[in-house]
């Protein structure tokens, strides 16, 4: 599975954005997906993830209630819809796909757990 992450971009503070991954290969919808993101000088921090039917999702404290990720497994697609963005939200944001039990708290969030990475799109928050 091949994954580009784009949408990125400068927001101001309360904004939104959606950001959306394209994977390639046949077996995208047998993975569950994940949203980290890296500020400058930190780890790879969870975000969001979401199961390969659609039908369970699991968010990061920071983000739940102002972030939404959903998935199209028809068009290989999936997407990270985030609103009242704050300056902290402010990082390079990666989409990434694994076979996850995404029921299982510990590893949904570990970095470990997924098997293929996109790029990277940078998120820049403005306050």
């Amino acid at each position: 599975v091949q994954l580009q992450a784009s949408g990125g971009g400068l927001v101001q503070t309360g904004g939104s954005l959606r950001l959306s991954c394209a994977a390639s290969g046949r077996t995208f919808g047998s993975y569950a997906m994940g949203w980290f993101r890296q500020a400058p000088g930190k780890g790879r921090e969870f975000v969001a993830a979401i199961s390969w039917s659609g039908d369970s999702t699991y968010y990061a404290d920071s983000v739940k209630g102002r972030f939404t990720i959903s998935r199209d497994n028809a068009k290989n697609m999936v997407y990270l819809q985030m609103s009242s963005l704050k300056p902290e939200d402010t990082a390079v944001y990666y989409c990434a796909a694994g076979r996850v039990d995404i029921y299982n708290t510990i590893v949904v969030v570990t970095t470990r757990s997924y098997d293929y990475w996109g790029q990277g799109t940078q998120v820049t928050v403005s306050s």
